[in-house]
């Protein structure tokens, strides 16, 4: 097919959409293109995601506005459903990609779920179709990895047969729909004429700006713009773990830094977690392995980052003299405030360390089925609460209740979620990341 006929099957609706990986990225943007009028069609290699999704119901938990609601109404208009078998994409037109893109221990990208959805896919990809890659992915991966599988497993050629772009995804759970909508969009293609016909594409669901750029330029910016929040948010830790050094307040002095112009110092927290913004960095690094471009600032933010949990470890053991027999409640298992995303979570981190201590371990979390229930039954007999993501729910906890049931009143608050005098006029000790100054502002 023509790139200008698939750029009028595009400005008609009659353009048939899949969506491979339907998961925070894939599922949200299946729904808005079916929402716009598209026929489109989900792939996931999980049954029971696909089981509920064509029943119309969002296996996405946690405060997603309108994504339920929108789930079940283009399921129910037969606009969009999903399925296991890749026999479905032959007759797809555009064809997204949306699978997980980790990377191992050594920090090096790990594409077994992105070569497998890219190998099937290429065994009925349609001739003329136009295939987009918004998973992120190390600078040079649409290149050396995606082009050669396509053009190899289907013996077409790219920019002739079909063609290929990457236009990497920005959302964020707890804001699904309103950063697919909201954010402006980099798209990368082969040509600039692919480019071009992929605004076309995104303007629909799209209220923002949607930027032409070639395939690496795309897949730097999107890199880039999470190491840059990785990078920043260490520098917040750091301050952090220096007023703690010195018996000073790091949200009084965070406050003061704000004050002067251009001086927007991000929130010190419990750690970072998500899919994106550990990750990401290492790809950034990554791509760049080898040629002798010294990269130091990307690991030492992620050693500062990562290591937070186990900095938040030792504080408990100092001030509780260590875990043996303590009773601990961990306030919050997802990464993300009113989120159920637990990806790379800073708490599964602390659990570890807590749990090879032998000291007893509860975890309460509104938006994880297994860890919900009433917070103040689970703190009975405790002898800290540590509350790790800033759930809205947490800054509204019944604490006198919370004091009457607990052991031992002390909580550590990760995320400076708590009124601190109030907390403290109660009769708890407070301890705040980045706050060792007691009770004196």
């Amino acid at each position: 097919m023509p790139i200008t006929a698939l750029r009028e099957k595009i400005e008609n609706r009659s353009a048939k959409l899949a969506v491979i990986g339907l998961g925070y990225v894939g599922l949200p943007v299946a729904a808005l293109f079916s929402n716009k009028g598209f026929q489109v069609v989900g792939v996931d290699v999980k049954q029971d995601r696909v089981d509920l999704i064509n029943k119309g119901r969002s296996p996405i938990e946690g405060k997603e506005p309108g994504f339920a609601e929108l789930i079940s109404d283009v399921v129910e208009s037969g606009t969009f459903h999903a399925t296991t078998d890749y026999q479905e994409l032959s007759d797809a037109d555009i064809v997204l990609i949306d699978v997980e893109t980790p990377v191992n221990a050594d920090h090096v990208p790990e594409y077994q779920a992105l070569r497998s959805a890219v190998k099937s896919l290429s065994s009925v990809l349609k001739k003329g179709a136009l295939v987009i890659v918004e998973s992120t992915v190390m600078p040079g991966t649409i290149r050396n990895v995606i082009l050669p599988i396509i053009e190899k497993e289907t013996g077409m050629v790219c920019n002739k047969d079909f063609y290929l772009g990457n236009c990497p995804e920005r959302v964020m759970p707890g804001k699904l729909l309103h950063n697919l909508r909201k954010m402006s969009r980099v798209v990368g293609g082969g040509t600039q004429e692919t480019a071009v016909l992929m605004v076309d594409l995104y303007s629909i669901v799209v209220e923002a700006d949607v930027d032409t750029a070639d395939w690496i330029t795309a897949e730097i910016v999107k890199t880039a713009e999470n190491t840059y929040r990785d990078v920043q948010i260490a520098f917040a830790n750091e301050v952090a773990l220096i007023c703690e050094a010195l018996g000073a307040d790091v949200w009084r002095v965070r406050e003061l830094v704000r004050k002067s112009p251009g001086r927007e110092m991000l929130l010190p927290g419990a750690g970072v977690g998500g899919h994106c913004i550990p990750k990401d960095p290492w790809l950034l690094a990554s791509s760049v392995r080898g040629s002798g471009v010294p990269v130091r600032l990307i690991p030492s933010a992620r050693e500062i980052n990562s290591g937070m949990p186990e900095h938040i470890f030792n504080v408990l053991e100092n001030r509780m003299e260590g875990f043996d027999g303590k009773r601990i409640l961990i306030l919050g298992y997802a990464y993300l405030n009113n989120s159920d995303d637990a990806r790379n979570s800073p708490s599964e981190e602390l659990v570890k360390l807590i749990n090879d201590t032998g000291a007893s371990i509860v975890i309460h979390d509104p938006y994880i089925k297994k860890y919900a229930g009433d917070v103040v039954e689970k703190a009975k007999d405790c002898d800290a609460v540590v509350l790790m993501t800033a759930h809205s729910e947490y800054a509204s906890i019944d604490l006198k209740q919370l004091k009457r049931v607990m052991r031992t009143p002390f909580i550590f608050d990760g995320r400076n979620v708590l009124d601190k005098a109030f907390v403290i006029d109660l009769g708890f000790e407070l301890v705040r990341l980045g706050d060792t100054s007691g009770g004196n502002e």
